[in-house]
């Protein structure tokens, strides 16, 4: 198998865990499969699409960086093997006046290079895209107003007057 099938079977396998969170995340599960959350997790308020589809954007974001890495290594690869094809010989890497290269394979190894930085810059500009909606989301939820949850079982009360300070405990059971 070849390296760029490789890479590719790589990214799709990202691509397809990364929906199979967003579909669990954004609550398309049944309500019987999720079950019901703890008090402290749902005082906040938050729907379970911004609850965990923050993490899953994030993960998303990770994921997109690695893969914009992996096509910034695969261009230069294809760069180097250009330096090296032409090192060997400067008459293989001579220019037409349109600026590509007249050796086929100094032009295909040039070509591959720029067909990975393209890859990269598309995998980058998403990840960038995903970073916003990651931080949006997260900002989103911290903003919410919240309450106390429901499950504390002893909370104190205080209440000042101007002549008295009064101080009780409350028990729920």
């Amino acid at each position: 198998m070849s390296p760029t099938k490789r890479l590719a079977g790589r990214h799709s396998r990202l691509i397809r865990a990364a929906l199979v969170w967003v579909g669990i995340g954004s609550g398309f599960l049944p309500a019987a499969a999720v079950g019901q959350l703890p008090d402290s997790m749902a005082y906040r308020g938050a729907p379970a699409v911004v609850k965990y589809g923050k993490w899953v954007s994030l993960a998303g974001t990770i994921a997109m960086g690695v893969a914009a890495a992996d096509a910034h290594q695969s261009a230069d690869r294809y760069f180097g093997r250009l330096e090296r094809y032409c090192g060997a010989d400067q008459a293989r890497c001579t220019q037409s006046s349109d600026g590509s290269y007249l050796d086929p394979l100094a032009e295909g190894y040039y070509q591959k290079s720029l067909q990975a930085d393209r890859r990269a810059r598309r995998w980058l500009l998403g990840g960038e895209v995903a970073l916003i909606g990651t931080v949006g989301l997260f900002v989103w939820e911290l903003t919410r107003p919240s309450r106390p949850p429901g499950n504390i079982p002893f909370e104190p009360t205080a209440s000042f007057t101007p002549g008295a300070t009064r101080l009780g405990l409350r028990a729920s059971f």
